[in-house]
């Protein structure tokens, strides 16, 4: 009978890694990830997981319901809030399906920790709450490019009119973003230009830090950057950010909870100690 449970575990484990490193895969090359991925990860996840409730506890169904009800809740209000891709929203859902506890067995127990209170009633907080603190691995890297750019280019990390922009949008740009050749910015369409070119009431091009870029109208300002380069406005290599997927990070954040623990718990235990 526990050989069942312990398969069953198992199997919503591996579904949910194999599905989330297959959607993160798709949208790192694409930028999208198709329906067809959700359609068949959430009736399998929850399948999976109904029946091992069902069997061995049955008394958790309803904290099963709960775990999955403020996922979505969660998830949803994030979406329409901007944080996340309808992609991301949907993988944490999914993930709640899967995953609403962390899944006690002897293939999965955390280097770090035992798995916390949290971890055991409402697992993709944990998940989540890893995705964030992992945000910060990128986020170094990208701040080390940059200032290895100042350095060999001897160029100021802000030039023009950007070093009138707010100190909040300048650290915004700098950790999301860094330089590139407007070349490069037009091959790779899913990297987004972080500054544009205004005309001013002289008819002077003014550079201006564009902190959120969005999908709508990026070409659009490409070619004005590639314009001002080619009048010699403004020289080469502007901000641009990559967009590092959220549900890369999330899919990360579901490693990290099964094989490490809760990092942000881990963090907040060494100041306790």
């Amino acid at each position: 009978m526990f050989a069942v449970q312990t398969t069953l575990a198992l199997a919503r484990t591996i579904v949910a890694l194999m599905f989330t490193v297959y959607a993160s895969w798709s949208d790192y090359k694409t930028r999208e990830v198709e329906n067809i991925v959700w359609v068949l990860f959430a009736p399998l996840a929850f399948a999976l997981t109904l029946a091992e409730l069902i069997l061995y506890w049955p008394s958790q169904l309803w904290l099963y319901g709960a775990c999955f009800g403020l996922t979505t809740v969660f998830a949803v209000v994030l979406f329409y809030a901007g944080g996340f891709g309808g992609a991301d929203a949907k993988a944490l859902m999914c993930i709640a399906l899967a995953l609403p506890f962390y899944p006690l067995n002897e293939w999965f127990k955390p280097m770090l920790m035992e798995p916390t209170p949290v971890a055991r009633v409402f697992f993709p907080l944990t998940i989540f709450s890893n995705a964030v603190i992992l945000v910060f691995v990128p986020v170094l890297w990208i701040v080390i490019r940059n200032l290895l750019w100042r350095r060999r280019s001897g160029r100021k990390l802000f030039e023009d009119t950007q070093a009138s922009e707010s100190v909040g949008k300048r650290i915004l740009v700098l950790i999301t973003g860094y330089r590139m050749p407007i070349k490069r910015l037009k091959e790779k369409w899913h990297i987004y230009p972080l500054e544009d070119i205004e005309e001013t009431s002289e008819g002077a091009p003014r550079r201006k830090l564009v902190a959120l870029p969005k999908d709508e109208g990026r070409d659009a300002v490409v070619d004005r950057l590639e314009t001002a380069i080619d009048n010699g406005a403004i020289r080469d290599e502007v901000w641009a950010s990559p967009g590092l997927p959220m549900l890369i990070l999330i899919t990360a954040g579901l490693g990290a909870a099964l094989f490490f623990g809760d990092i942000v718990w881990a963090v907040i235990g060494l100041f306790f100690r």
